[in-house]
């Protein structure tokens, strides 16, 4: 009897990380859930403005969901009108180069 318990045991322990394969499918997530507002657009300009432009998109966007805090928001608003300042100014590729370190610091690229 004793023979049979354990090796019922040993056989349910071995199954048991097989088991957990099986799993059924998840239902698509739902509206909204996705971690953007149902209104997010994302602009389709293009050079440094579209970039510029995208960037406050996201940013506002996580900034409304809750992903980034008041201060962060501040902090990056800033520098990118640092970088909108130098695209106006026909300074392109500095402006580019000033979003992509503001994405670098803060965990966008």
């Amino acid at each position: 009897m004793k023979t049979a318990f354990r090796t019922l045991c040993l056989t349910g322990l071995a199954a048991l990380p097989l088991a957990a394969c099986n799993q059924t499918a998840s239902a698509p997530p739902q509206a909204g859930t996705s971690g953007t507002l149902s209104s997010f657009n994302v602009p389709d300009a293009s050079g440094c403005r579209g970039e510029i432009s995208r960037y406050r998109a996201v940013m506002s966007n996580d900034l409304a969901m809750g992903h980034v805090g008041q201060s962060v928001y501040t902090r990056v608003d800033r520098e990118i009108g640092q970088a909108e300042a130098a695209c106006a100014a026909g300074r392109d590729a500095e402006a580019m180069r000033m979003i992509n370190a503001t994405k670098a610091r803060n965990g966008y690229l």
